[in-house]
């Protein structure tokens, strides 16, 4: 099927995710509402073929596509594969949307094109591998909170754009909290990052992301 001819204007954006896929339902949503202008999902990629994911993406009228990593030698290979896939569609903007599976070489081919959300305000608590929010509990925080950033090289966090704090409730368990990081905060960074990114308001300066001011109709 020829590649259907690119919008003026728009950005074209393919969507990483694994498992349940409700990160890319906050971009669905945000699609629906027409609160993403310039932008449009031209795919969404994942690695497992029964991930709910796909079944959100088919839902919404997005194309989905298994990059399967057991048809691979190594996990670059298979990460070469995933990026040639988004050169291929002539990808603009990657979005991670619970993508669990390392970035490889990806961020190389898409340096400053890369957006995804970190469960807490980055850089706190970044060398920690298990539940976030269960620490942040047993360390008795008052307030924790979520970042969405611009992806380094190393696929780690790179310049942060935006982040916004959620207080922490005398009756929160890590369920609880973790649930309210994720919609009151991970959800409405992400649509929020896409929009500025599409709008042209994100310039990276060193290591800091700079945020232009909106520019008013005449």
């Amino acid at each position: 099927m020829p590649q259907a001819a690119r919008k003026l204007n728009t950005v074209r954006a393919a969507a990483l995710v694994s498992g349940d896929g409700d990160m890319l339902q906050a971009i669905l949503d945000s699609l629906y509402f027409k609160e993403l202008p310039h932008f449009e999902l031209v795919a969404v990629i994942s690695p497992q073929k029964d991930a709910y994911a796909m079944a959100r993406a088919l839902n919404a009228g997005v194309p989905a596509y298994v990059v399967d990593p057991e048809l691979f030698p190594t996990m670059t290979s298979h990460s070469m594969a995933v990026a040639n896939k988004l050169r291929d569609m002539d990808i603009d903007l990657v979005i991670l949307a619970g993508y669990d599976l390392p970035l490889g070489v990806i961020p190389y081919q898409f340096k400053n094109r890369i957006i995804g959300t970190y469960p807490a305000l980055y850089p706190a608590y970044e060398d920690e591998s298990g539940d976030i929010q269960r620490v942040v509990l047993e360390r008795g925080l008052k307030v924790t909170g979520a970042t969405a950033y611009f992806a380094d090289g190393d696929g780690r966090v790179g310049g942060i754009i935006l982040q916004q704090a959620v207080p922490i409730l005398p009756d929160d368990d890590p369920d609880s909290l973790r649930r309210r990081v994720t919609v009151d905060a991970e959800w409405k960074l992400l649509s929020q990052a896409v929009a500025l990114f599409c709008a042209g308001r994100l310039s990276i300066h060193g290591k800091r992301v700079v945020i232009a001011p909106e520019k008013k109709e005449e």
